[in-house]
């Protein structure tokens, strides 16, 4: 394994005191990871702000109450990590693995999310202004009360995602999927669809998307799935 050097580790599974001692003499400079194991460990309520995180092993990590703004992760796989309460504000996330990761409410404002996966995410009472997600995987997550209010969505997958009472007015999809989402409450007022994938729209739901923009294409295929029979 390399020794630390600086603020940087490499290659190591470090122990929390290891952290510890890293980020008391780090000064100003912010901690580097690359290629690390955390898998399990306590994290929580650590001070790592502006901290890089490459390739690096994190599944079932505890993060929660960390400090976090201004991180930057990359490629890393932290399945069924907890970030909550933590401050995320400008953390940007790019091809990371977080499958099962719970966020309840952390702090997203301006956080990035970019070739990520979130399949099962909880989601909950998140400061989350100026959050983006791109191009990423959402089946299965809660999003509940989550406001994408007049964004561009790229190729988000919200298949079976919690989305109750989510503001996607005057939103934009570019690809992605809305299949057998559960969108009690949501609005789609001024929403163009006409990219995303709105296949299992159940009877009850089809009043939401008043005011919004579908293909014909998309109109023909509700029409068949809502069971109506056009002569």
């Amino acid at each position: 394994m390399s020794p630390i050097t600086s603020c940087v580790l490499l290659d190591q599974s470090p122990s929390r005191a290891t952290i510890e001692a890293l980020l008391n003499t780090r000064g100003e400079q912010a901690p580097r990871f690359e290629r690390c194991d955390f898998d399990g460990l306590d994290l929580s309520r650590l001070d790592l702000r502006g901290a890089e995180f490459m390739d690096c092993q994190m599944a079932e990590v505890d993060l929660s109450r960390a400090q976090l703004a201004g991180s930057r992760w990359r490629n890393c796989r932290a399945r069924q990590a907890d970030f909550g309460l933590a401050d995320l504000s400008d953390a940007q996330f790019l091809n990371c693995d977080l499958n099962n990761s719970r966020w309840a409410r952390a702090k997203l404002a301006s956080a990035g999310f970019t070739g990520v996966k979130l399949t099962g995410a909880q989601f909950g009472d998140n400061s989350s202004l100026g959050l983006t997600i791109k191009e990423s995987l959402l089946i299965g997550a809660d999003l509940r009360g989550f406001s994408f209010r007049k964004q561009t969505l790229q190729a988000l997958d919200f298949s079976e995602a919690e989305l109750s009472a989510c503001d996607f007015r005057e939103t934009v999809f570019e690809g992605g999927s809305l299949r057998n989402a559960h969108l009690k409450l949501a609005r789609f007022e001024g929403a163009d669809l006409r990219e995303a994938d709105l296949g299992g729209l159940k009877l009850a739901n089809a009043a939401l998307f008043k005011g919004a923009t579908i293909s014909a294409r998309q109109a023909a295929a509700l029409v068949q799935e809502l069971g109506i029979h056009v002569a």
